[in-house]
């Protein structure tokens, strides 16, 4: 094996042990049993209705009735589950056998049909043109080969398919004044010789493992230009909660509309095939 594909087993490991710890949304449930309705419920309230609102109408939860749907990175099948409440016919797919697990029992407690398979987006074990929609929110940031992992969504994705991916946003408040100025000059991170990579890696996905996965961002140009083999690609910027503007937290709300919309912490791409 060579050195890089070393390191790159050694990148998909932490991501494993990063999410088998702690799966996405877990922390927000925690005042209910695991794996209960109602912890699913109170992760859900939180997702859609304190932390970012806008998802359901941007992702297009309700928009894509009896297409056959995958999700890159499905975590614990929290928006898989609005796809299929939506009449999606839904398939789950994710590198942490526990998150599959997770998912899958969720599908069952909501009695909602899902398929699941354990597998890495950047070796998806499909055929070509086997999906009408390819989604992953907040995943292929995490992985080596990212744009790998954008040609095999456009690869089992059918002619006239969209894909539907969310990524950090380089252009963020949260990248400049959170991660740069705050962790990395205030905080003495760069100063000590870190990268922006190693403080990224240390403080967007605080995990209980410590497991540091790797975390990239991207430019509304660079986006577009990772999803350049599809042949409409459309690119629009979201989330910022109004406690991370700290002191102008109370500002109007057209102004805080404008700010989440330009300087927010994601880039949602949106590519049809």
């Amino acid at each position: 094996m060579s050195e890089r594909d070393v390191a790159l087993k050694e990148e998909k490991q932490r991501a494993r042990e990063q999410w088998a710890q702690d799966p996405c949304g877990e922390f927000y449930g925690r005042e209910y049993e695991f794996g209960t309705r109602e912890f699913f419920d109170r992760v859900e309230r939180h997702r859609y209705e304190e932390y970012a609102p806008w998802m359901p109408e941007v992702m297009g939860f309700n928009d894509f009735k009896g297409a056959r749907l995958l999700e890159i990175g499905c975590g614990m099948g929290t928006d898989l589950l609005q796809f299929a409440r939506g009449g999606a016919k839904v398939t789950g797919a994710d590198l942490t056998p526990r998150s599959v697990e997770i998912s899958r029992a969720r599908f069952r407690l909501y009695e909602m049909p899902g398929e699941f398979v354990i597998t890495d987006g950047e070796r998806l074990p499909f055929a070509d043109k086997s999906f009408d929609v390819v989604y992953s929110n907040g995943v292929l940031h995490h992985t080596p080969g990212t744009d790998v992992a954008v040609a095999e969504a456009h690869r089992v994705l059918k002619p006239g398919g969209t894909a539907k991916v969310m990524l950090y946003h380089r252009n963020s408040l949260a990248y400049w004044g959170e991660l740069f100025f705050r962790r990395g000059i205030l905080g003495g991170e760069l100063l000590r010789g870190r990268s922006m990579q190693e403080v990224m890696s240390k403080w967007v996905e605080i995990s209980n493992a410590d497991a540091r996965p790797l975390v990239k961002v991207y430019s509304q140009r660079e986006a577009r230009t990772l999803f350049r083999m599809f042949r409409e690609v459309k690119t629009e910027v979201e989330q910022i909660t109004r406690p991370e503007l700290r002191l102008f937290k109370n500002i109007p709300e057209s102004l805080f509309l404008r700010l989440r919309r330009t300087l927010g912490w994601n880039v949602i791409i949106t590519a049809r095939k």
